[in-house]
């Protein structure tokens, strides 16, 4: 995908998520999940990157209204918190809701501002309407650079797995395959990388880890 691809890409998955917003309200299915339990089991998969217990910093790449935050500060001590998403809609919900939080802030951005000591991206690979295959691959990889380039310790995301059953597969979802993912992140980013397929949803976590 060209730069202007990108952002007519970006435009319309912005527009898309507003919809979802707007019909199903501040609540898993606003940001086209099933509901809360599966949106658990997967926050609990890109957590794993976190290996601190307090005193770190986060982005959340596509925070949606920050369900994450939610998650997050009932887990962990200390730690700050920086979400983005190309949806100025989902920002403004989320702002709505942490504004008084001293330790978030929210920002409309298709890249992580910021470097942090860990990067999470849940969901932004899913949708891809009407891209191809190749151009939707083509700004995965380009996006998973920023998201190593943010990190200082390590980034975690997720895809929707080409592994996923043919009658439940949706023209207008990206189903990734794993292990061309897996494969990638081994040679550019990290020697420790964990493939996370065992869950029980229709989809796959990669957690990068990086030694310094």
């Amino acid at each position: 995908m060209e730069k202007n691809t990108t952002i007519d890409a970006l435009c319309d998955i912005a527009e898309y998520y507003t919809g979802k917003l707007s019909e199903y309200g501040e609540q898993p299915r606003g940001v086209d999940w099933n509901g809360e339990t599966s949106q658990l089991l997967r926050f609990e998969q890109l957590a794993r990157v976190i290996d601190k217990a307090d005193d770190f910093s986060i982005n959340d790449l596509g925070c949606g209204y920050g369900a994450l935050y939610d998650y997050l500060r009932a887990r962990y001590g200390n730690f700050r918190y920086s979400g983005c998403d190309v949806c100025e809609a989902m920002i403004a919900a989320a702002a709505r809701r942490y504004g008084a939080c001293a330790n978030a802030q929210f920002r409309v951005a298709a890249a992580p501002p910021e470097h942090a000591d860990y990067c999470v991206a849940s969901g932004i690979f899913n949708v891809r309407l009407d891209r191809s295959d190749a151009e939707w691959h083509a700004y995965i990889l380009r996006t998973l650079d920023l998201l190593d380039r943010a990190s200082r310790h390590g980034f975690a995301f997720n895809c929707l797995t080409s592994y996923s059953d043919s009658d439940k597969m949706r023209r207008y979802l990206y189903y990734a395959d794993p292990g061309a993912l897996f494969d990638h992140c081994k040679k550019h980013y990290s020697k420790n990388v964990a493939l996370l397929h065992d869950y029980g949803l229709y989809e796959f976590t990669m957690v990068v880890r990086k030694s310094i």
